[in-house]
């Protein structure tokens, strides 16, 4: 991590501040693809640093040296990329314990840095529309793979699946929703919170690159469009939405 250190103090010699930190540096979806059908103890553990070394190890370390330099100038704002595999089993435990933490880590450190000007903050997309996503919908195979290690979308059909990939989000809709973020004033109100990214396009009102609005997993419309109610979901409003301590008292194990 030296030389990530040395990024950030060239940062700080250079421009005397840092606005914003968004931890989006991840290595491992070559190695959760190849392994996605296997149990945990059916992998060599060293997943483990595939999936969290590139991820939730280096979130902390970038972490630390912003914090560092946004604590002088009592401004700031991180932004952790996770996704709902921190709130639900999806493809294998490495990865639901990653995001589960970065999330964790968003909470805690918000926390710390009570009182400091500084804003930490974990977002969701939700299903974003990459070449390797594109390619993997479109192989029939890989894509019943993914569906048997992803808990809760295990029962939708493919045909479902690959119909609401097409209405998902591009990879820019994430950028827009950081842009919203950066430019509130008022954004250390959201400090230590879990945001889904269409939640933030709803609340300030940007749509994505071709003028959609991808649905938040939350919305009960989607929901049910995802369960195949398709009878059903055209009648009701989008920004219908299970409350989001539902979602979390529905995955508690306490």
């Amino acid at each position: 991590m030296a030389e990530v250190e040395q990024l950030f103090d060239k940062i700080e010699k250079e421009s005397g501040t840092l606005d914003i930190l968004v931890n989006n540096a991840y290595q491992a979806v070559q190695a959760i693809s190849n392994n996605v059908s296997k149990r945990f103890y059916e992998c060599d553990p060293e997943i483990w640093d595939e999936v969290n070394n590139v991820g939730l190890r280096n979130h902390y370390f970038c972490s630390v040296f912003a914090a560092r330099i946004m604590v002088k100038n009592f401004s700031g704002l991180i932004v952790n990329i996770s996704s709902a595999g921190g709130l639900t089993y999806f493809l294998n435990v490495p990865y639901g314990v990653g995001k589960c933490a970065v999330d964790r880590m968003a909470q805690d450190m918000a926390h710390e840095l009570k009182g400091k000007g500084v804003t930490v903050v974990s977002l969701w997309p939700s299903l974003v529309k990459t070449e390797l996503m594109d390619k993997l919908f479109k192989d029939e195979d890989k894509l019943r793979d993914l569906q048997n290690a992803s808990g809760a979308i295990s029962k939708i059909s493919p045909e479902t699946m690959k119909q609401n990939f097409n209405d998902n989000e591009s990879t820019e809709f994430p950028g827009k929703a950081i842009v919203a973020l950066a430019s509130d004033s008022a954004v250390i109100r959201k400090t230590g919170r879990v945001l889904l990214t269409a939640d933030l396009g709803d609340e300030y009102g940007f749509l994505d690159v071709d003028g959609g609005k991808p649905a938040s997993i939350r919305s009960v419309s989607a929901l049910l469009k995802l369960a195949g109610c398709s009878f059903l979901y055209p009648y009701l409003p989008r920004w219908i939405k299970v409350p989001g301590w539902v979602m979390t008292a529905f995955t508690s194990k306490l």
